[in-house]
C-alpha cells in the first residue's frame, strides 16, 4: 500500500505535508510535495482527502484486492467521491458524507 504523488498536478499547497500523521510526505526544490519512502505509507488516506487538485493517488496492490488499481478523492461540498481506477482503465466512483467518514 502506498501514495503517488503527480508533481506536474501538485500545487504546493502543503496541506498533505501537514496532515501526514506519519510525517512521511517532503517538499523538493520546486516547493512540490514527494514521498521519500513510499512503502513507508501507512495507507491512512488522509491526504488524498486534503488534495483538492488529484495530484495524490492511492495504489491498491494485489496484497489487499486492488489488482493494481489506484484510488483518488474528489470532493464536493461536504461529499468525498472516492475514484477507483482500475488497470484495464475501468473507473468506478464511491460517495461517503466528509463529516461521517471517519465515524468507525
Amino acid at each position: 500500500m502506498s501514495i503517488k504523488i503527480d508533481v506536474n498536478k501538485c500545487v504546493g499547497c502543503n496541506k498533505c505535508i501537514e496532515i501526514c500523521p506519519g510525517n512521511l510526505i517532503y517538499k523538493n526544490k520546486q516547493n512540490k510535495a514527494f514521498i521519500k519512502y513510499e512503502k513507508d505509507c501507512w495507507g491512512c488516506t488522509a491526504c488524498l482527502k486534503e488534495c483538492k487538485f488529484k495530484a495524490i493517488k492511492y495504489y491498491l496492490g494485489t496484497d489487499i484486492g486492488g489488482n493494481g488499481a489506484e484510488l483518488y478523492v474528489e470532493q464536493v461540498k461536504d461529499t468525498l467521491n472516492w475514484h477507483i481506477i482500475c488497470r484495464d482503465g475501468k473507473e468506478s466512483v464511491v460517495s461517503t458524507n466528509r463529516k461521517q467518514s471517519n465515524k468507525y
